[in-house]
């Protein structure tokens, strides 16, 4: 398959990187190399940046909410889910995502800084990306936002997340979501498909061993196919979804 014109740049630039190969680096190590962002312009500007703290059962988590510059009132809500392989990625690390987001959009973003693994391994990030969503649907008036209209979007393991959140939202009779915005999502822990086989060696950012060590990180000794919702490919009836 021929690549899209206009990612081949991006995948130009990736290759030049000097490669690390992260599964062979601690997490300590991982985090200090890929969760400090270098701000190398001023961010986009919006309407409005608050950080929040939810109250969710038994936790506290971080979020950050972004008001676009330019929107109906109230907006629509999104819930932004970062990547990162589940172990890497921050409400910093997205912020500039965020803000064009909202921008581009019309929605007011908030972005969700749930728990990482391997401190916190699966269910327990999709735990607090789930019960965000519904804190969200029940308090989104009060951050200015129409909690009648929610979605969720997500990069990577992030859209992995969203697409799970979607899942769970529907099999447990939860807050109505009318999109899914999946980017590049995570999808399944299958190393054996063909565009691993042929573009798996790292050249392009990503090797067969660093998605090991995230999905390894994320589910420690659990199967694959004993966690429902950690491979969204996997789940057979994709009825009464959300579009995406």
């Amino acid at each position: 398959m021929p690549v899209n014109a206009a990612i081949q740049p991006i995948l130009t630039a990736f290759a030049a990187f000097t490669q690390a190969d992260w599964s062979h680096m601690s997490v300590e190590m991982a985090r200090a190399a890929m969760d400090n962002p270098m701000a190398m312009e001023p961010p986009p500007a919006v309407a409005r940046v608050e950080d929040l703290s939810l109250p969710l059962a038994g936790r506290t988590i971080r979020a950050r909410l972004y008001v676009p510059t330019s929107a109906e009132q109230p907006p629509p809500l999104t819930l932004f889910y970062h990547g990162g392989g589940w172990v890497l990625g921050t409400l910093e690390t997205h912020d500039v995502q965020c803000r064009e987001l909202a921008n581009a959009s019309g929605s007011a973003i908030l972005s969700i800084n749930y728990r990482r693994s391997p401190e916190a391994r699966y269910p327990l990030p999709l735990d607090d990306c789930y019960d965000a969503l519904c804190w969200a649907a029940d308090n989104g008036a009060t951050l200015g936002g129409d909690s009648t209209r929610l979605a969720v979007a997500g990069d990577s393991a992030g859209g992995n997340l969203a697409a799970a959140v979607a899942l769970r939202a529907r099999d447990e009779g939860g807050p109505c979501l009318r999109h899914q915005l999946l980017m590049y999502p995570v999808t399944d822990r299958d190393f054996a498909r063909s565009s691993y086989a042929a573009v798996g060696s790292g050249s392009y950012f990503l090797s067969i061993g660093m998605m090991r060590w995230f999905w390894d990180h994320y589910l420690g000794d659990l199967a694959v196919d004993d966690t429902p919702y950690a491979a969204p490919n996997r789940v057979s009836d994709l009825s009464s979804l959300p579009s995406a």
